[in-house]
Parts: C-alpha cells; sequence; structure tokens
C-alpha cells in the first residue's frame, strides 16, 4: 500500500503536482499486483491540456476520464488494440495528467510473469510488457493504487539522481522533442527503444 507519509509529505500532496516533477520520482517504486511485484525502471509524463501528446490533450473523453480524477489513482488504457497500458494518476488541480509506466523489473512473482509472458526474457521492458507482466484487467481503470488490485509502494530509499537518465519519449508522433521520459541508467530492463 501506499504509505500515507513520503518522505514527511502526505501522499496525496506527493500525486498532486506535475506528471513532469512526479514522473522522475517514481523510479524504483514497487507496482504489486497479487503475488507479482516490479521495480519501476522507465517512466513517460503526460501533461495534459498544454501537452498534444498527451490523451488529455483533447478535453474529457470516455477513455481518458481517470486522467482528471483523483490523484494516486491507475490509468489503464488499450493501446493499438492489443496491449493494455498502465499510468499513474498525478496533477496539479484542473491540470488532468498522469505517468505512464514504460517498464519495471520483476522483484516478485517471477513464475507467473513468466506464464503470462510465455518467456524467460524481456519480461516488463516496454509498456505493453508490463500490462501482462501485471496481469492488467480494464475494469482496474480508474482505480485507487492505495486499495485497488493495483498497488503502488514507495522505494526503501530514494534513487539518487546521478542513476536517473532523461531524453525525449518515444512511440508518439506529437511533441516528439519534449524531454519527459526518464528511466534509471542503471537497468537493463528498459524499453529498447529507450536505450539508444
Amino acid at each position: 500500500m501506499v504509505r500515507s507519509e513520503i518522505g514527511g509529505q502526505r501522499t496525496i500532496d506527493f500525486f498532486d503536482r506535475s506528471p513532469e516533477v512526479v514522473a522522475p520520482e517514481l523510479l524504483g517504486w514497487q507496482l504489486s499486483q497479487g503475488d507479482v511485484s516490479l521495480a519501476i525502471v522507465e517512466v513517460e509524463a503526460y501533461l495534459g491540456a498544454e501537452d498534444p501528446a498527451s490523451h488529455a490533450f483533447v478535453g474529457r473523453t470516455p477513455r481518458n476520464q481517470a486522467m482528471f480524477g483523483p490523484t494516486g489513482h491507475g490509468y489503464i488504457y488499450l493501446s493499438y488494440g492489443m496491449h493494455l497500458c498502465f499510468n499513474v494518476v498525478c496533477h496539479r488541480p484542473d491540470h488532468p495528467g498522469a505517468v505512464l509506466i514504460r517498464a519495471g523489473e520483476v522483484t516478485a512473482g517471477r513464475a507467473t510473469v513468466v506464464a503470462r509472458r510465455g518467456r524467460e526474457d524481456n519480461l516488463a521492458n516496454g509498456p505493453g510488457r508490463l500490462g501482462q507482466a501485471l496481469g492488467l484487467e480494464r475494469s482496474w481503470n480508474g482505480l485507487s493504487l492505495t486499495t485497488g488490485p493495483v498497488q503502488l509502494e514507495p522505494p526503501v530509499g530514494p534513487v539518487h539522481p546521478i542513476q536517473i537518465a532523461r531524453g525525449p519519449r518515444v512511440g508518439i508522433s506529437k511533441a516528439i522533442e519534449a524531454p519527459l521520459r526518464f528511466w534509471l541508467s542503471t537497468s537493463t530492463q528498459v524499453s529498447k527503444r529507450s536505450q539508444r
């Protein structure tokens, strides 16, 4: 479960900030669902109304409703009609936004993930693979990351800034130069396109 305080800061305050600020601070956090846990190693920030690459850029729709909702909840959407992608909702008041979790390292439940993925490697190094590793379901969209089926837990200690790399987002066609992707430079599990 998300702790009531993170570094002396109330949890709600942590997520009530711009996705650009929250994104690098999510590196190292644990995402858990059932017996599976993943350490977050790569993320992308999507800033809402001012970000052409954000689903919220077009305003509120049934698909992006979660981005306008409570912070600290999940935003799950179907990509290319086949992959479920997972986001953490975070934003300032009246500024919808979210952080896409692009990749993770399996820290628990490896056998479950291998069975879901049907392979022994590249288990969660991409948003679609991560969604499959977690066993995401569309019905979990908009649910709390404290009490819902997918739970978010801060790391035992913060990630040192020297470990965090930053660059442009990938897999998008708008605002492609914005440096809103963050990843752990020490991880071998970031998505392949991010290692260039």
